[in-house]
């Protein structure tokens, strides 16, 4: 009876159960069982690659076309769809493409086409080349241009034609092989030999230098067998970009060195034919330069240069661009290259930069083809119709000088010579201050009287080369003989203060040292560089090749000399003023001269600190007015000091003006000739400084 009970109460329960949840696949919705569509509340279910289909308390799931189930019920728990491989799976079958046969001309003419399984190789008759790339068109290949037949080709040049001769006679047949990267090494191995020497001043050297690296190039570039090869030595560096593929590449491709940047399309690379391999480089060289001859040809161009004095040089490192397109003289879209200057400067009426090619016909460099589309200080940017090698060229125009320095300096140099005339008069005829220093100064004085006219009267004049070339020697030699004759006065100070009893310099001596060192250093000077005398702007010493320190490093030895000697003159004057018994007139005279000596020294001597900037082309205004008025007004600073500052000059001028204004009053000639103690005395000179009272 409990049993029975026991069952009954059981399935009462299973009843009230059953009639509260829902089967697997179906939620409670009001009291009733609705279907779960689980494709929409689990989008991922099934994996990637397939769809999920619902069903009444289920779903499915089925592989995309070309997939397949990873198991055998593709179910959610499974691991989704793989990739079916039909080659193997499906009954048709893949047979080998014959590309020999069915693309046609795929390796070109002249050429054996062999067909492999999945794949082809050309191999190329004898005289013709696919630079060892087996599936790339096989071109013909000429070696004549490594030819080095002339007699003037230089022997290393020889050397490296030879070794590029010998590559590409390996490459015309069937069994060529690639040695890109080793010949580019020997290639900028011989450059650098080539360009050590810097400045290349013979237009054929530079044309059969720059056409070996472009030949060169044109042989190397398609062997190279990374994408981008760049490579850099002691004085070249390069970039190379090369592709390969079936079809021709598109868009642009742009190198770049540390003093350049070249940019174009690959289609310009290309050209009309493409091989299946195209490639560009760009070449640029650290220490490679024109002579003056080869630049001043370029104002042969321009009409506007003929009636002016223009200078010209390259602000930019020389660069050559390479493309695997033959055909290069007249491009069909212009390229683009971006020099950095050497020399940062900016663009005004004295600067204009121009792009450059060099020309192997005109064995100069030409502006021909090339436009320049925007400059700076530090880069200008190139656009040319064609390739070759370039560079930025900058013109230095001369620029005239203000009304105001050019009238300074005529009327500085007139009042100049003017004082000048009147210290030699007074210095030879003056017998009250005879001595050795008055020779010095009479000496001083000529030179640069003779100096200062003719700088007057021939700095300018640059139209007759010989003319100017004569007036710069002589400004050479007297200018560097009056700071000679100012050595001499400072050796004579110190033989008056130190050796008493030897004061007197022997004439002989004196004219050895004040003009016999100038005449050597200029006849010296003039047999090493007889060009450096007038430059296109000024009738002085040229820039070119350091010459002008001709002239400033003997000034410079001298003014150092003349330095220590006054240092030490005025160390023993100082020791001589505490002595127990000095003869104070002596001494004071003694250092009134010294002091008037470097006085003069440091007028002349600093005149010419601020001359360094007056020949530049980028002297500032400041140091070129400051070089004028010294220069103007030297010659009045020296009457000043020696002239008018000496107290027996003064009497002796008054007597001269009180003679010529009072008719009683004794003439000029007695200026002369005096025969006072005055003017008797010194010509004995005293027996402790060997000069006269002043």
């Amino acid at each position: 009876m409990d049993l029975k009970r026991a069952l009954l109460l059981l399935g009462l329960f299973l009843v009230f159960s059953e009639s509260r949840n829902c089967y697997i696949g179906f939620e409670r919705r009001n009291s009733s069982c609705v279907d779960i569509d689980e494709c929409v509340t689990d989008p991922g279910l099934c994996g990637a690659y397939s769809k999920c289909f619902n069903t009444h308390g289920s779903y499915y799931c089925n592989c995309n076309e070309g997939f397949r189930s990873t198991t055998a019920n593709f179910t959610a728990t499974s691991e989704g769809c793989r990739d079916i491989n039909e080659c193997i799976e499906k009954t048709r079958e893949c047979i080998d493409k014959d590309e020999c046969k069915d693309v046609p001309d795929v390796c070109g003419t002249n050429t054996n086409c062999s067909n492999h399984q999945g794949s082809y190789s050309c191999k190329c008759h004898e005289g013709y080349s696919n630079y060892g790339n087996s599936q790339s068109k096989c071109t013909e290949m000429s070696c004549d241009h490594f030819e080095s037949d002339t007699e003037d080709t230089p022997v290393k040049l020889k050397t490296l034609l030879a070794l590029l001769r010998s590559s590409c006679e390996s490459l015309r047949g069937p069994n060529g092989h690639q040695t890109g990267e080793q010949l580019l090494e020997n290639l900028f191995t011989f450059t650098d030999e080539l360009l050590s020497g810097g400045n290349i001043a013979d237009g054929k050297m530079l044309n059969h230098c720059l056409d070996a690296v472009e030949n060169s190039m044109r042989l190397i570039g398609p062997q190279l067998k990374d994408p981008v090869t760049r490579m850099e030595t002691h004085n070249t560096i390069a970039e190379v970009a090369v592709t390969r593929n079936q079809t021709p590449p598109s868009g642009r491709v742009t190198l770049s060195t540390d003093s350049a940047l070249f940019s174009t399309s690959w289609e310009t690379v290309v050209g009309k034919s493409y091989p299946g391999f195209a490639f560009a480089a760009l070449v640029s060289y650290k220490d490679l330069n024109s002579s003056s001859d080869l630049l001043h040809k370029m104002s042969n161009e321009r009409s506007d240069d003929k009636e002016t004095s223009v200078t010209y040089q390259l602000n930019s490192k020389v660069v050559t661009a390479v493309v695997s397109n033959a055909e290069t003289k007249q491009l069909s879209e212009s390229v683009t290259l971006v020099f950095r200057h050497v020399e940062e400067r900016v663009e005004s009426e004295r600067v204009a930069y121009s792009c450059v090619y060099w020309d192997e016909i005109e064995g100069a460099w030409s502006g021909r083809g090339c436009e320049r589309t925007e400059s700076n200080s530090t880069h200008t940017v190139c656009s040319c119709s064609h390739l070759s090698s370039f560079a930025v060229l900058m013109a230095l125009y001369p620029v005239q000088d203000s009304f105001d320095l050019v009238l300074i300096t005529r009327v500085g140099l007139v009042l100049s010579l003017v004082c000048l005339f009147l210290c030699i008069l007074t210095f030879k005829f003056c017998r009250s201050i005879q001595g050795t220093r008055t020779s010095i100064h009479l000496h001083l004085s000529i030179c640069l009287f003779i100096a200062d006219l003719v700088f007057l009267c021939g700095i300018s004049s640059t139209h007759n080369q010989v003319a100017c070339g004569i007036v710069a020697g002589l400004l050479h030699f007297f200018f560097l003989s009056a700071f000679c004759w100012m050595l001499l006065e400072g050796v004579q100070l110190y033989r008056m203060v130190v050796l008493v009893f030897h004061t007197t310099l022997k004439h002989l001596y004196m004219y050895l040292v004040g003009y016999g060192v100038p005449l050597f250093v200029v006849t010296i000077s003039a047999i090493t560089f007889p060009k450096g005398y007038g430059t296109d702007r000024h009738c002085w010493l040229s820039l070119d090749g350091n010459f002008i320190w001709s002239f400033f490093a003997p000034v410079c030895i001298i003014v150092i000399l003349n330095s220590f000697v006054f240092i030490i003159t005025v160390w023993k004057l100082a020791e001589k003023f505490s002595s127990l018994n000095p003869d104070l007139s002596k001494l004071r005279n003694i250092r009134r001269f010294t002091v008037t000596a470097v006085a003069q020294m440091c007028i002349l001597g600093g005149m010419w600190v601020f001359g360094c900037f007056l020949f530049q082309e980028k002297g500032t205004q400041v140091a070129l007015y400051l070089f004028t008025i010294l220069n103007s007004f030297q010659g009045a600073l020296i009457f000043i000091m020696h002239c008018l500052l000496s107290k027996p000059v003064r009497d002796e001028y008054c007597k001269l003006i009180r003679s010529i204004c009072s008719p009683k009053e004794k003439k000029y000639s007695e200026f002369s000739t005096n025969q006072s103690s005055n003017s008797q005395q010194p010509l004995r000179s005293h027996q402790t400084t060997g000069e006269s009272k002043i």
